[in-house]
């Protein structure tokens, strides 16, 4: 059985103001297999933190509010708030959170309020119309997926680091990096450190981590993915740096589904050093370059001397280019900025295969964009014996 919130059972920690909220001042505690919902407004000031049950949030036509002097702690817990449950204080889930209407809202111009998911915490359910809308955090976890988006679009970012995170925040805004509203400054898209990438203008994650992490970042029709490039394949991640005050590519590891939604997993860097992070392509001359179809190559790294690099004839007439390789799944396996003809069949993508070890016999896709000579080549190539 549901319990209700406001119940005299409770009377000895809440207090009522005239049906507004309810004010806990003592030391709430549920317990295994207890049922509490939450129909008004939540005023933490004293310990609720040993939950071992379920505490819902519900509101049809109003919007709810968490706040207090104390973060609560919930086990389990659910949102169906249409109107969104606005978070003053951070709030800490240890076991599942069910989104089922409604955001959990924070302040995005304050990290300080956050859902926080703990330890081996997770979610279900969300969507465009439940989701975390403002930060969302994970505690002692060193992958996790972020339920964030804002107003009607889920836009989720999956970090994945190379040792435990203490806490990592991470939010998304559907808003115009050049003057953000929400953060009350702006990160000029002209301001780069190579003129051949380009910088989404629709949206940008905010993203806290000490960690070296590889993230992935989603996309739909509203991104308008289309005006950073022709191909997948030229999609990437880029950063601001704080210390370089510009937008740094932060690399292309995988890319998948199409131009109108899909992901793109960065290479690895410390989120920590970078304000924000979004989608990034070629720069937009990129689309009214020639293609070239080239040769097939084959390649033979085994030491020999005969066919151990892939020499794609040409290639000093443009310093500035970037090589792509990828096998018959199009699986990244090869990248490599301003390629001077030193691939030797060894893959440099370690987030879908063992870094630094050979490629499998078979036939690979490549593609080189030679920014200098506005030209596209790709081709195929075969590689036989490189697996060490």
């Amino acid at each position: 059985m549901r319990i209700k919130a406001f119940l005299l059972s409770y009377c000895f920690c809440l207090g009522l103001y005239a049906q507004e909220a309810i004010h806990n001042y003592g030391a709430l505690q549920l317990h295994d297999g207890t049922s509490v919902g939450f129909h008004l407004n939540l005023i933490n000031d004293g310990d609720l933190n040993q939950d071992v049950g379920l505490v819902g949030f519900y509101g049809d036509s109003e919007s709810l509010n968490v706040s207090g002097i104390k973060a609560p702690v919930f086990f389990d817990t659910e949102i169906a708030v249409d109107n969104g449950l606005l978070l003053d204080v951070p709030m800490y889930v240890a076991n599942n959170t069910n989104f089922i209407s409604g955001h959990i809202i924070t302040p995005k111009n304050d990290t300080r309020f956050f859902l926080n998911f703990l330890d081996n915490a997770f979610y279900v359910g969300e969507n465009d119309i439940s989701m975390v809308d403002g930060y969302a955090a994970a505690t002692n976890t060193d992958s996790f997926t972020f339920p964030v988006g804002d107003n009607d679009r889920l836009r989720t970012l999956r970090i994945e680091s190379a040792a435990t995170n203490a806490l990592a925040k991470c939010a998304y805004f559907y808003e115009d990096p050049n003057t953000s509203q929400s953060l009350g400054k702006g990160f000029s898209t002209t301001q780069k450190t190579t003129s051949y990438i380009s910088i989404s203008q629709r949206e940008f994650w905010k993203l806290e981590s000490d960690m070296p992490s590889r993230v992935t970042l989603t996309w739909n029709a509203q991104s308008n993915i289309n005006a950073l490039g022709e191909f997948l394949s030229d999609l990437k991640v880029v950063g601001w740096s704080k210390t370089e005050n510009q937008w740094v590519n932060l690399g292309n590891t995988q890319v998948e589904g199409s131009m109108a939604s899909g992901s793109v997993t960065s290479e690895e860097f410390v989120p920590n050093d970078y304000e924000i992070i979004t989608i990034g392509g070629n720069d937009d001359l990129t689309e009214t370059f020639e293609t070239i179809e080239l040769d097939n190559y084959f390649l033979t790294p085994n030491g020999d001397g005969k066919n151990d690099f892939l020499v794609l004839e040409g290639i000093e007439k443009s310093p500035n280019n970037t090589l792509q390789i990828f096998d018959r799944y199009g699986v990244l396996v090869y990248s490599k900025t301003n390629y001077t003809n030193e691939f030797n069949g060894i893959s440099n993508q370690g987030a879908i295969l063992n870094k630094n070890a050979g490629l499998a016999s078979g036939v690979y896709f490549y593609i080189i964009t030679m920014n200098d000579l506005r030209q596209k080549h790709q081709g195929y190539m075969y590689v036989s014996s490189t697996k060490r």
